[in-house]
């Protein structure tokens, strides 16, 4: 078994996460079986509980691990099915240690960092040691090296090098050559600052990436090995990509990376076959149509809050050689105009969210996409929002609502399930979590795209839909075309009478991988590709209404 670990220093935000990823797909192109972990130093069990301004968004695995973002670049990176194995925080090492204590496992020693959470973080690293399953553990370090939070784990990295054998591990440092403008030069001391952080705690790179503006030239390279003790071939240059990330793996295999790693870890292996990814990259920047959407959330101006959902868009778009240019609309914005904002687009997209801020303007972005018929996609919040909105104008149902925005509603459309009331002591990992499988309804728009009578999907949620509102509501065209195998709980709905508009309870986001999209996002793209705003025909309300377009049609074909 071998074994890379990436730390960062300098900075944070170097992109250590996706240079993980990027190693990662390069070593599977090579034909070898690679794993990927997380270790975050902050004391939070998870990051379920962490406002997404503070944390990004949270990225839910298939055993319901809500785990930091970049465990989604490992799993659209690669062939990687991860669980809660894959990511570990101080918050849970620590738990485990005093419970461990707790209950005598120690047999009444003292309790300390050294051997005891040290050891709870390399038990970790052999967890997922499996050689029948993986050649290559890649386990990144988040946080800055300096940081007092995060000294246990590169203690415990140190003493595992001791443990496997030296010629089995690879120290991969992510750092920064910042460019002096006034200077007009790259200054190579943060890294030199950085390594001898890391050279005090035991730990000696043999790889750098080095993240810069200008390109690092042959004199410089040589001042960073020197400084550094790598060699000259091992000081990688990493300038920001021009168009989009999945551009990074290309670019680091131009520097050698890939190569290098595996001839320091001893590792026979083939040229990489990227014709695949490097088909697929081209698609992303070159694309032959465009379309417009619009995302409508509340965490707009954070990029990283719906990070998988605006990568799902691209890999959907990308299928359908096509470029997106996303418009970013903030749900409160919307309450007053919301012709003016949706009026120039092909598509809306609402994400989820928790919380009442911006739920009025979500609801009248779902009504305008649905009046137009501009093809609609919800996710989770977005999906009951679009629930509420159908319910209130279409059925007449005048204050339907979630009982997480009005407890006393009358019309609780959207509620709590009884068995959600009884257990919720605490916030953290007290919803319905991880994969859970859909029945699809045969003869839906849905059954189309997807092609199957059953999927396995991953949720994130509390509040679900009120089936007692079902039969009216499906007498005005409002489908319920995914429920679970036993019919209780509604999972995927769609309009009768509306080209696209499709809501899940689920996030198909976690789903999609660059050469294989989801299908709810393909066929998103795909409506958005055939509506024409010039022709947008406003829905019908009348249950006896006929389809706009055809049965067979719906479920649009490149």
């Amino acid at each position: 078994m071998k074994y890379i670990f990436v730390t960062g220093g300098v900075v944070s935000s170097l992109g250590k996460g996706l240079a993980a990823a990027s190693l990662g797909t390069l070593l599977e192109a090579r034909g070898l079986r690679v794993v990927l972990q997380k270790f975050d130093p902050y004391l939070n069990v998870d990051p379920g509980t962490m406002n997404p301004f503070q944390h990004g968004e949270v990225y839910v695995l298939n055993d319901g691990a809500e785990t930091d973002l970049d465990l989604g670049h490992y799993e659209r990176f690669t062939n990687c099915v991860l669980s809660r194995h894959n990511n570990l925080t101080s918050g849970q090492v620590y738990e485990s240690v005093i419970l461990k204590e707790r209950r005598g496992d120690y047999l009444g020693k003292t309790v300390q960092v050294i051997p005891h959470v040290t050891d709870e973080i390399k038990d970790r690293i052999r967890e997922i040691s499996d050689e029948t399953k993986y050649d290559v553990v890649i386990t990144e370090i988040g946080g800055t090296t300096g940081d007092i939070e995060g000294l246990p784990f590169l203690e415990a990295i140190r003493q595992f090098i001791l443990e496997v054998g030296a010629q089995n591990v690879v120290n991969v440092h992510v750092t920064l050559v910042p460019y002096i403008k006034a200077a007009a030069e790259l200054k190579t001391k943060p890294t030199q600052q950085s390594v001898a952080k890391l050279r005090e705690i035991g730990l000696q790179p043999q790889v750098l990436i080095c993240r810069s503006e200008k390109s690092i030239d042959r004199e410089l390279r040589q001042k960073l090995s020197m400084f550094c003790s790598v060699s000259e071939k091992a000081v990688i240059e990493a300038r920001d990509v021009e168009h989009t990330i999945y551009e990074v793996p290309l670019m680091l295999h131009g520097e050698g990376l890939d190569e290098l790693i595996c001839d320091l870890l001893h590792l026979k292996t083939p040229e990489p076959d990227l014709t695949g990814w490097k088909k697929f990259v081209d698609c992303v920047i070159s694309p032959q149509k465009r379309v417009k959407i619009a995302v409508v959330g509340k965490y707009i101006h954070l990029q990283d809050a719906y990070k998988s959902i605006y990568e799902s868009l691209t890999h959907a778009a990308a299928s359908q050689d096509c470029g997106i240019e996303l418009k970013l609309v903030d749900a409160e914005s919307l309450q007053d105009r919301v012709g003016t904002q949706l009026k120039d687009v092909a598509g809306v997209l609402i994400p989820g969210g928790f919380g009442e801020r911006g739920v009025e303007g979500k609801i009248k972005a779902a009504r305008y996409a649905r009046e137009h018929g501009i093809p609609y996609l919800g996710l989770c919040l977005g999906m009951q929002m679009a629930t509420i909105e159908f319910a209130r104008n279409v059925c007449g149902i005048e204050k339907a609502n979630s009982t997480e925005f009005d407890p006393e509603t009358p019309d609780p459309v959207i509620s709590l399930l009884e068995e959600q009331r009884e257990k919720i002591h605490s916030k953290g990992a007290s919803m319905r979590l991880g994969t859970w499988p859909t029945k699809i309804a045969k003869g839906t728009l849905a059954e189309k795209m997807y092609g199957q009578s059953e999927v396995m999907e991953r949720h994130r949620h509390r509040y679900e839909f009120n089936m007692k509102y079902r039969d009216r509501m499906d007498e005005k065209g409002f489908v319920i075309s995914g429920t679970s195998p036993d019919g209780t709980l509604a999972e995927l709905i769609e309009l009768r009478d509306h080209p696209y508009f499709v809501g899940c309870q689920y996030h198909p986001e976690f789903q999609s991988k660059p050469n294989k999209p989801h299908p709810l996002f393909k066929g998103f793209i795909q409506a958005c590709l055939a509506f024409d705003p010039k022709r947008e025909t406003r829905g019908a309300s009348d249950p006896k209404s006929q389809p706009r377009v055809p049965q067979e049609e719906l479920v649009l074909q490149r």
